[in-house]
């Protein structure tokens, strides 16, 4: 009887132990890998957003930005950090989405990936650099078809939002560009602003500084309507392609078999910082829209962009070794 009633001991000891961890839990200092580098989207916000968690919750938060492959790198490494809650990935949709169906060979597996909350979300724009020759889409699309496969498009790197949305362009307005991949919002950026590059499918929140100071130019925006920050500025929709609409957002993701407890004080933390005076100044400013909620609601998102993004994959035959 002794030795069953140790191993039943010993069993509920081991149950608990997750438990404890959690109920304890934070109680060091937290590492966020961004898989992007440092002055892109991501790595803002993700900044803004932890340094608020970390006053919630009482521990440091250390930013370690981990770049290339689209966020494969950086992803991977969380995906085989201990699931305890002190490792986690903030990202863009590309490594927990469509990388899996972009790439012939990963080596983790996003789906396993535990949602924790999308921090915020922001539409897309078609930005140009501020001395290429068309006016507006409609001299755009003539002037990529009059010339193809002459006009360079930039993007975070392959798979990743800008790079479909460039796809989807081309598809839609039967035009042939060719793809130059990123390491990030910040180089790409740069480049497009150096004219190295022609196009740039690019997130508002940089897009539109760029418009505003000149040095690059938004010739139309990705979504249903037109956005009250750029009022004179069509839709794509507007402009002849049906239905196109591309936006972006990043999230916050742990390890797989993070304890549902740690992952619920993490959502729980976000979802404040989200909603704090600091950050919603911050979003205002950068025309981000905060999302927040929970677990589920980030899985959902992830599901319907996996789905969305990979049929265009897919009807493309894209791969990337």
């Amino acid at each position: 009887m002794s030795r069953y009633f140790a191993l039943i001991v010993t069993g509920a000891a081991l149950l608990a132990a997750p438990q404890a961890k959690a109920q304890d839990f934070p109680n060091h200092p937290i590492k966020i890998i961004v898989c992007l580098p440092a002055g892109g989207g991501v790595d803002t916000v993700t900044r803004i957003v932890s340094d608020k968690v970390s006053q919630i919750i009482g521990q440091p938060i250390v930013i370690e930005n981990k770049g290339g492959q689209s966020g494969n790198l950086g992803a991977e490494a969380v995906w085989s950090a201990a699931p305890d809650g002190y490792t986690l990935l903030a990202s863009q949709p590309a490594p927990i989405t469509t990388n899996v169906v972009l790439y012939k060979k990963m080596s983790f597996d996003p789906t396993t990936l535990m949602p924790v909350a999308v921090m915020t979300a922001i539409p897309n724009t078609l930005l140009v650099r501020k001395d290429f020759p068309a006016k507006n889409v409609a001299e755009f699309i003539a002037y990529v078809k009059a010339n193809p496969g002459k006009i360079n498009y930039a993007s975070q790197g392959n798979g990743t939002t800008s790079h479909l949305t460039g796809v989807m362009f081309d598809k839609a307005a039967g035009t042939q560009m060719n793809h130059v991949p990123y390491r990030g919002t910040a180089p790409a950026l740069n480049d497009l602003i150096g004219g190295h590059v022609d196009v740039f499918f690019n997130e508002l929140a940089t897009s539109i500084e760029q418009h505003k100071a000149g040095t690059a130019r938004i010739l139309a925006v990705t979504t249903a309507q037109r956005l009250a920050e750029l009022p004179d500025i069509p839709t794509l929709i507007e402009s002849g392609l049906p239905n196109f609409i591309s936006d972006t957002w990043n999230a916050i993701s742990a390890p797989p078999k993070t304890p549902p407890a740690v992952i619920a004080k993490l959502n729980a933390a976000i979802n404040e910082a989200l909603k704090s005076p600091e950050a919603q100044a911050y979003f205002q400013k950068n025309h981000l829209h905060a999302v927040g909620g929970t677990p589920q609601d980030m899985a959902k998102i992830v599901k319907d962009d996996t789905e969305r993004w990979s049929a265009i994959i897919r009807a493309a035959n894209l791969k990337v070794e």
